[in-house]
């Protein structure tokens, strides 16, 4: 069952010194919500930093721009994924589920303080100039990326098609800064490509999950079983860099593969964030053996999928150790068109193990490709070595690895 979409409209604005709680109790009065708890000092505290910055600092402030700002600070200090977002910012995140967006291509996050690549999307002009997960985005425009906002970092780093973005990348174990002019262009959000590796063996590659991706998904397999004239004999998943996306894909596209049992489960503090996914019967590609390739850019709903197949026993996992986002953000829309990214759950795989922070270790470890001085493009899918890995194990009949429940 899925969680249900939940929205919260909330007002916050313009408060200052003599009106702040005031502002509160109106907000708790007019949405029937329970108080928060803020104690009158806090909130006083709140009001007098207000006005002396109103009143003090060296440049005449915005009170509005100032609450926002308060705001941004208070759930970005809840953890890297939690953000506030203003219209702009909640409408980008809509088009980028559900469309395109002018941009490089780039999820990112904040690991021990730096903005860090989760991995650039297939295609992407971040991936064609040789931005690999795992780089530290240490300048954009020439400019020291300082401690901020995650959504203002990302907002730097996006603009209007044809524009160059310069980034200063930093690249273990590489002893200096890489050097990144890059090109901005509308990004796809179609997430699926395919082909046939050898007869009867399929390639699947999903660079992150949208609201396309489970249709695009079904239509690639039913596309390589008619290339193979029936059933295939091997398929591999390709979910390296996959930074995640959305959740009901993830478990659309898991489900897929599946004939029963648990898909993904998640605890939080309300009810509606408190859920099990199961599968529905019906294996799409009818017990053919999966290779999963997964490395530190898999990420989120990439691991979900992941989890999923390997503790049911329908994919064997090649690479590195996955990211490790086990985390679940629920897009809460305010008033004025803007919303709030918040963390409400974290999800457990089928057997009951959470990997946040953790990531999942593959079943076949494979050596992490060496980081490159020069930048360049990713090898052809037979040339890779990790697929021919992967197609070496579906070759020899895909021995599958055992189902935890």
């Amino acid at each position: 069952m899925n969680p249900p979409r939940r929205t919260v409209l909330a007002v916050l604005a313009g408060c200052l010194a003599g009106v702040l709680l005031t502002v509160l109790a109106g907000w708790i009065a007019r949405h029937g919500r329970e108080a928060p708890g803020l104690p009158a000092k806090d909130a006083h505290l709140l009001a007098e930093v207000i006005g002396l910055i109103r009143d003090d600092y060296v440049d005449r402030t915005d009170k509005h721009q100032l609450m926002s700002n308060a705001i941004r600070g208070m759930v970005g200090e809840l953890d890297p994924h939690s953000s506030f977002m203003d219209a702009g910012e909640f409408e980008d995140l809509r088009i980028a589920t559900e469309g395109n967006y002018s941009g490089i291509g780039v999820e990112v996050t904040i690991a021990d303080g730096l903005l860090t690549v989760i991995a650039p999307l297939d295609g992407s002009p971040a991936a064609r100039a040789g931005i690999l997960a795992g780089d530290t985005i240490l300048s954009i425009d020439g400019r020291p990326l300082r401690s901020g906002p995650l959504n203002d970092a990302i907002a730097e780093i996006r603009g209007k098609p044809g524009t160059v973005v310069k980034l200063g990348v930093g690249r273990a174990p590489l002893p200096d800064p890489l050097e990144f002019s890059i090109v901005r262009a509308m990004v796809s959000v179609h997430s699926v490509r395919y082909e046939m590796l050898e007869p009867g063996i399929g390639y699947l590659r999903i660079s992150q999950f949208s609201d396309t991706t489970g249709a695009d998904t079904e239509a690639a397999v039913l596309a390589l079983e008619e290339q193979a004239g029936g059933r295939l004999r091997g398929l591999v998943l390709d979910l390296r860099n996959n930074p995640g996306g959305v959740l009901d894909a993830a478990v659309e596209v898991s489900d897929f593969f599946l004939e029963r049992g648990t898909i993904v489960s998640a605890e939080g503090r309300s009810s509606e964030s408190r859920f099990r996914m199961e599968a529905e019967a019906g294996d799409l590609v009818h017990g053919t053996p999966i290779a999963v390739l997964v490395n530190a850019g898999s990420a989120s709903a990439a691991e979900i999928v992941a989890g999923a197949l390997r503790d049911h026993g329908r994919g064997r996992l090649f690479g590195q150790k996955t990211f490790g986002k086990g985390s679940v953000q629920t897009v809460l829309p305010l008033e004025d068109g803007q919303a709030l990214k918040l963390t409400t759950s974290r999800y457990f795989t089928p057997s009951g193990a959470s990997i946040h922070e953790r990531g999942i270790e593959p079943d076949v470890p494979l050596p992490r490709p060496e980081p490159e001085a020069t930048p360049g493009p990713p090898p052809e899918s037979k040339a890779d070595p990790e697929i021919r890995a992967a197609m070496a194990w579906l070759e020899a009949g895909g021995t599958q690895v055992a189902a935890t429940q």
